[in-house]
C-alpha cells in the first residue's frame, strides 16, 4: 500500500481558484416511537424550543468562548505575519524583532537576495534583503527596510507542545494574504524528507508537528499558533497522495519546531548569515545514492570521507558503501540523512558498510553537522 509522502508544495505567484459547486441532499429525520399523541407531541416540541435546556445554554457559551478566542488570536498575531515575493514565487515570514529580521522558509526565499514584503492587509511593498540561510533545516532570515510599526510574533516552547492542541496556520496560501486555517495538532517528533526543487537542496527536517490546518502553497514560512497566541511551528509542508496522482492528502501538514526555528534565525542574525551550532548529527563523509541493476536506490556511496571528521575516526573508507545506520535500513542519500536527523551529536551508533563484497560494522561517535555559509 502507498503511504502518503511528505512534500513540498509549491509557492505560485499567481493561482486560480475554482468555484466548487455544492450539493445539498434533504435533511431527513427520522420519527421516534413514543407515546404522545401529535397535538401533545407538538406542544411539547414547542415549549422546548422555547425553553432552552442548561446542556444548549453551556454550549453555546463554549462555542462563543472559543469563537472568541479565535478572534483574539487572530487579531494579536496576524499582523506578525507578512508576506514575501521574489521573481519566480511567494510564501510568508514571521517578524523575529522590531529591527526588521523576519524568519521563514529556506525555499521560500530560494536563490534570491532581494525581496519585497508586504504586511498583513497592507498593500504597500517595502524592500528586503537577505541576512542568510540554512538548507539543512529548510530556515532562512530576511531583512526589510523601512517598514513601519512591525510587530514581532511570540515564539512559545514548541518542545511543550501536546497532541490535540487547537491551533491555526497563518499566511499567505495562493496569494490570498492574510489567511487563515484551523486545526489541531496530530502527532509531534515527526522526521519528515522534503524533495529538491526548483532554488531549494531538499532536507531532513526532524522534530516536525504535524497538523491537520490546512498547509497551502503560499502557507510555507508563515505561523502554526496555539490559542495564547504564542508561534509553536513555522508551516513548511504538505503532504502529497501518490495513489491520487501526486494530489495534496487532505489534513496531514508539517511544522518546523518553534523552539529550532527561533535558534536558527537567531543565530543568522548575530553571526552574520552564519549557523554555527546546528545541534544535526553527522558522520562527515560525502554520499551518493547506489542504483541496484533495476534501477533502484540500493545503498550510500561514499564518495569522500571528511579527514578528522566521525566516520574517518571509525575507519570507514571511501568507496564503502552504507547499508545501515543505528539498526535502519539506508537505501539513498536522502534515507541516510533522514535517519542521522534523528540521532543526537556524541551519540554512539553502529553503521554496516559493504566492503569488497563484505559486509563490515563500525562503531561510530556521531560528529556535528557543519552549516553552509
Amino acid at each position: 500500500m502507498n503511504h502518503p509522502t511528505p512534500t513540498t508544495r509549491p509557492t505560485p505567484r499567481t493561482a486560480r481558484l475554482a468555484a466548487t459547486g455544492l450539493l445539498l441532499a434533504p435533511l431527513l429525520l427520522a420519527g421516534c416511537t413514543g407515546q404522545e399523541s401529535s397535538g401533545a407531541a407538538a406542544t411539547s416540541a414547542a415549549a422546548a424550543a422555547a425553553r432552552p435546556s442548561a446542556s444548549t445554554s453551556a454550549g453555546s457559551g463554549a462555542a462563543q468562548d472559543l469563537q472568541q478566542a479565535y478572534q483574539r488570536v487572530i487579531t494579536d498575531v496576524l499582523p506578525s505575519v507578512v508576506e514575501i515575493s521574489t521573481q519566480s514565487g511567494l510564501g510568508s515570514g514571521v517578524v523575529l524583532d522590531d529591527k526588521g529580521d523576519i524568519v521563514t522558509n529556506a525555499h521560500v526565499v530560494g536563490d534570491a537576495t532581494e525581496f519585497q514584503v508586504h504586511l498583513a492587509n497592507s498593500a504597500t511593498s517595502y524592500p528586503a534583503t537577505l541576512v542568510g540561510t540554512y538548507p539543512a533545516g529548510d530556515l532562512a532570515v530576511v531583512h526589510v527596510e523601512g517598514a513601519p510599526d512591525l510587530h514581532p510574533a511570540t515564539f512559545g516552547n514548541s518542545d511543550d507542545v501536546q497532541i490535540g492542541t487547537i491551533v491555526l496556520a497563518m499566511g499567505n496560501p495562493l496569494g490570498l494574504s492574510s489567511s487563515v486555517s484551523n486545526g489541531i495538532v496530530s502527532a509531534v517528533g515527526r522526521t519528515v524528507s522534503e524533495p529538491a526543487g526548483e532554488g531549494s537542496p531538499g532536507a531532513s527536517l526532524p522534530g516536525t508537528i504535524q497538523t491537520s490546518a490546512a498547509i497551502n502553497p503560499g502557507n510555507s514560512g508563515g505561523a502554526l499558533v496555539d490559542l495564547q497566541g504564542h508561534v509553536i511551528g513555522i508551516p513548511t509542508l504538505a503532504a502529497v497522495d501518490q495513489q491520487l496522482g501526486g494530489g495534496a492528502a487532505p489534513g496531514i501538514g508539517f511544522a518546523i519546531p518553534s523552539s529550532t526555528a527561533k535558534d536558527i534565525a537567531t543565530q543568522l542574525v548575530e553571526n552574520d548569515g552564519r549557523v554555527v551550532d546546528t545541534h544535526r548529527a553527522a558522520l562527515g563523509v560525502s554520499v551518493t545514492t547506489i542504483a541496484d541493476g533495476s534501477g533502484q536506490p540500493a545503498g550510500v556511496g561514499v564518495v569522500s570521507v571528511q579527514p578528522g571528521g566521525a566516520a574517518a575516526g571509525a575507519g570507514m573508507r571511501a568507496g564503502d558503501v552504507i547499508v545501515s545506520v543505528a539498526g535502519q535500513d539506508v537505501t539513498s542519500a536522502a534515507q541516510l540523512s533522514a535517519v542521522l536527523a534523528g540521532q543526537d551529536v556524541g551519540s554512539a551508533v553502529d553503521v554496516v558498510v559493504q566492503r569488497a563484497g563484505q559486509r563490515q560494522t563500525l562503531h561510530v561517535t556521531l560528529g556535528e553537522l557543519t552549516a553552509q555559509s
